[in-house]
This record gives C-alpha cells, sequence and structure tokens, in this order.
C-alpha cells in the first residue's frame, strides 16, 4: 500500500522524530552522537535549512526544522538518514535498517507563537523527561544557546523566542522560566503486537538479544572505530561548548 505524502507548506516548522529500529539504545555510545553532528553539517551545507532545535538521545532523535522549500524536506531527512545508517552500521559493525519506519512529521506555521515555544520545550525537556538530566542543559541538545544566548554552529533561535523580549536576555530569561515549569508526562510502555507468542504457544524460545535502556544493560557493545577529522572536532566542540551548562565549562577549565 502507497504511503500517504505528507502535506508539506511554505513558512512552516516541521518537528521531526526518528527512531533507532527495534528501539534499541544505538545512540548510547558518545561517538556516534558526535558523528550525528557532523552529518547534520553535511545536511545543512547542502540543503540551507534553519534548524530550531535538536536533541540527539540514546534511541531516537528530534529536530525542529524550516526547510528553505517544503519540498525539500523529505530530500534533508533523506540525505540525514542514509548517511547515518551508512556510518552508525559501519561503527557498530552491523547490517540492516538502521532506523525504524518512517519518520514522525508534525508541521505548524512559524509564525504560531505558542505552538513553536510548547514544541521547543518539549524537544529540550527530553532528557529530563527520560530522567538522564535533573535540569535542560545536554550536551546533544540546542538548550544551552537558548539560555546562555551562544552560538553553537548548527542552529539558530526560532523568531518565537525572539518575540519573549524586548532583549536577547530578556528572551533567554523568559524561556529560561518557561522552561523550569515544565512538567513531563510519565511515558508509557508502547503496547506490542503479541501474535508471534500466540503463534509459538508451547515452544521454548531463548531470550531475545538486549534492547534495553544502557543503563540497565549488562552487554558491552562493540566498539564504535571511526577516524578523527579536523572538521569534526571542531563541529563537535562548537556544538557541545555552546551548549554544555556554565559550571560544567567551569568543570572542564
Amino acid at each position: 500500500m502507497p504511503r500517504k505524502p505528507r502535506n508539506l507548506q511554505s513558512g512552516y516548522s516541521y518537528h521531526i522524530t526518528i527512531r533507532c529500529n527495534n528501539r534499541e539504545f544505538k545512540l548510547q555510545k558518545r561517538k556516534c552522537r558526535e558523528v550525528f553532528l557532523y552529518a547534520i553539517q553535511k545536511a545543512l551545507n547542502k540543503y540551507k535549512f534553519k534548524l530550531y532545535a535538536l536533541c540527539i538521545m540514546s534511541n531516537h532523535v528530534h529536530y525542529l526544522i524550516e526547510p528553505a522549500q517544503p519540498e525539500d524536506l523529505p530530500k534533508i531527512m533523506h540525505f540525514l538518514n542514509w548517511y547515518t545508517a551508512m556510518c552508525f552500521n559501519r561503527m557498530l559493525r552491523r547490517t540492516g535498517h538502521f532506523w525504524e519506519k518512517r519518520y514522525f512529521c508534525d508541521g505548524f506555521p512559524v509564525s504560531d507563537r505558542d505552538r513553536a515555544l510548547n514544541t521547543l520545550r518539549y524537544i529540550h525537556g527530553n532528557p529530563k523527561a527520560a530522567k538522564m538530566r535533573s535540569g535542560f542543559f545536554y550536551d546533544f541538545s540546542n538548550y544551552g544557546s537558548y539560555e546562555r544566548l551562544t552560538d553553537d554552529g548548527l542552529t539558530q533561535w526560532h523568531p518565537a523566542f525572539l518575540q519573549l523580549g524586548n532583549s536577547l536576555e530578556e528572551c533567554a530569561r523568559k524561556y529560561k522560566g518557561f522552561c523550569q515549569r515544565y512538567k513531563p508526562k510519565e511515558k508509557k510502555t508502547p503496547t506490542q503486537c503479541h501474535w508471534g507468542s500466540k503463534l509459538l504457544a508451547g515452544v521454548h524460545l531463548s531470550k531475545p538479544g538486549p534492547t534495553t535502556h544502557p543503563k540497565k544493560s549488562k552487554s558491552r557493545l562493540v566498539r564504535c572505530q571511526v577516524s578523527e577529522s579536523p572538521e569534526l572536532t571542531r563541529i563537535v566542540r562548537q556544538f557541545i561548548e555552546a551548549n554544555r551548562a556554565p559550571w560544567q565549562l567551569e568543570k572542564d577549565c
């Protein structure tokens, strides 16, 4: 059955979510997330889109994107998914699909301030909702560029953020307060079809391979191996230093 075409419109921001195949935590390796930043820079060079929000979690990624032309969005996502899948399959010594099914896409007018702010906060609040962080600062999210007013080299501020005050400092202060009031909802475990279990009733099956959260998994993944390049190092350093919490920067000095 052919896929239903997406309704893409000019002047829209698009909240994109893409998840690792089988919901596996394939992005838990720091090097994978660093390579992801490098892939985003390549996509930006190729398609010239605006990236307003980014959060790379251990098994999924959130973007808030405004393409230069609506028809560019599928091209952007195809490039990102293809490039990262090729890199990660080589790094993790695996084959097959890296990303799960079709990416989630939800669009709204750039002028819809409330929707934009809520989407930004939702994306930036993912590490907190997953209990990976107690606050919003996270090395692989661009929240820090909004609170600290820094340039991470990949993302830019959404127009809705710039409407929060008469100065950048006021915008940052109000967005910080808006985020501090965020109460993430408890995430439910997704329901799954168990027809396979019914068909195999009475057959003893060995336990499946680990797909649990990295904190709970005792298995060791194959070590990622990727050659460093000055460009990759520069992109990663600028993004992380721009988005890291101030107290972490002091610790690093």
